[in-house]
């Protein structure tokens, strides 16, 4: 029998929102997570993107607030901190979206806005706030914020405020509240970080831990695809090649550098492909635009950095190609988490050129199923991939070349002949070379500076 948001006894008013939206069956997550946050324990989850983790913290938050009363009449009574503006502008709107119609307010707190208006929103009291650390850390600083009464503290994707480098904020933000009375949830596409670990020790008191999935796993609904590419000119034709052959609603290229975003997005305006560039050097109001402009359809292809890589819940991405692939795999799974997002069918496609190969690798590796990389038939691939050899030690059995007297003596002193200097007295040790062999020798490559 399949479980249903009734069998988690949410307050009526809840199961009626949701009713209302067609939710009907939480996802695994939420099943295991909202039962412990509905009764005040704190939580430690590790689930992958594109789980729905984001009704797992939002619905007890708001089961919380129809059913019991405040710790104080005036402060915050949930805070749910997110790495960035992006993410934590999602939730916001996800927030807003399920307390329509409740008479419960709710404020959005990040860096790139207007402070003092961020301040007369805070005057209003908001029950909830959803915010970026930096910001919230400025608004304690200023005592525009005052946590002592609050009752929930949510740390979303907590790994990656620690890789941004707000280790000093979530612990000045985790001071300010109190400790004792207030409950944390914290969410995390990995735990295996000892910075992470130490910060959870820190933040959390007798966490549950639902553990549900690696950093390194792909969801079901996705399709990979790998092709070969020679070199940056190949991967430009294929990349046109495929926006036009393969079926999707919205797409999403992921690339290296902001310059390639440029790059990519006037090559694809100049095909007729309506395309958008994101990247970090763009003010916030301009990434803001971007996106609003994305999300509303205006634009079918977006062009960006690992910048869009996580958190953003973009439901008519049906296509992610990865133009240039990641270094880490953990990035790889974030990026194609993009697509086949609430029950999606979704296509990942990635290009696999020669300096591409070390983290084509690493992704193999750690993603644990085997990666087959084909050649595209439209445009095939010349390179094919590399692979490792050794050369072989000379065994004991294996004859050596006898030693002379005259050889002893220039293996022990060997001198330059022609400018009369002496190079030195010691045999060079060479060790066992490596060597990094074309799988198709046969096919001359040398020409290609990409691959030089």
């Amino acid at each position: 029998m399949l479980l249903t948001f009734s069998d988690l006894e949410l307050d009526h008013r809840l199961i009626s929102m949701l009713s209302t939206k067609h939710f009907t069956q939480p996802t695994p997550v939420q099943a295991q997570t909202i039962p412990y946050g509905m009764i005040g324990k704190d939580v430690l989850c590790c689930s992958k993107t594109g789980s729905g983790k984001t009704f797992a913290f939002v619905l007890p938050i708001l089961h919380r607030l129809l059913t019991q009363k405040p710790f104080a009449k005036r402060d915050a009574r949930a805070l749910i901190l997110a790495p960035t503006r992006e993410l934590a502008k999602q939730v916001y709107l996800e927030v807003r979206g399920l307390v329509a119609g409740l008479s419960i307010k709710a404020e959005l707190i990040v860096g790139g806005e207007n402070y003092n208006d961020q301040v007369k929103g805070l005057r209003h009291n908001p029950q909830i706030i959803v915010g970026t650390a930096g910001r919230i850390a400025d608004h304690l600083e200023g005592r525009t914020i005052f946590l002592n009464g609050l009752e929930i503290l949510v740390y979303d994707e907590a790994d990656r405020m620690l890789d941004l480098g707000f280790a000093e904020q979530l612990l000045a933000i985790n001071q300010a509240a109190d400790h004792r009375k207030r409950q944390t949830m914290l969410f995390s596409a990995t735990l295996d970080s000892p910075s992470l670990t130490q910060l959870t020790d820190t933040l959390l008191n007798k966490p549950v831990k639902v553990m549900l999935d690696s950093s390194f796993t792909i969801h079901a609904d996705i399709t990979q695809q790998w092709y070969f590419a020679d070199h940056i000119e190949h991967k430009r034709d294929m990349l046109s090649a495929l926006l036009q052959s393969v079926d999707h609603t919205q797409a999403i290229v992921f690339c290296a550098t902001r310059e390639d975003t440029v790059v990519l997005r006037d090559l694809l305006d100049s095909q007729g492909i309506n395309a958008v560039a994101l990247s970090g050097d763009l003010l916030q109001n301009q990434r803001a635009q971007v996106m609003s402009s994305f999300i509303s359809g205006q634009h079918t292809v977006l062009v960006t950095t690992d910048i869009a890589s996580r958190g953003l819940d973009l439901r008519k991405v049906s296509l992610v190609i990865n133009f240039d692939l990641p270094k880490f795999a953990e990035e790889y799974v974030h990026r194609i988490g993009r697509t086949g997002r609430a029950g999606e069918k979704g296509l990942a496609i990635a290009m696999v050129g020669p300096r591409d190969w070390t983290a084509f690798t690493h992704i193999q590796k750690n993603i644990g199923s085997e990666i087959v990389v084909e050649s595209y038939p439209q445009l095939p691939a010349k390179f094919t991939g590399y692979k490792l050899t050794t050369k072989k030690k000379k065994t004991d059995n294996q004859s050596k070349p006898k030693r002379t007297e005259a050889s002893e003596k220039i293996q022990k002193k060997r001198v330059d002949t022609t400018q009369g200097i002496d190079i030195g007295h010691a045999p060079i040790k060479r060790k066992p070379r490596v060597i990094i062999e074309d799988i198709e020798p046969d096919i001359d490559l040398s020409g290609d500076s990409d691959i030089l």
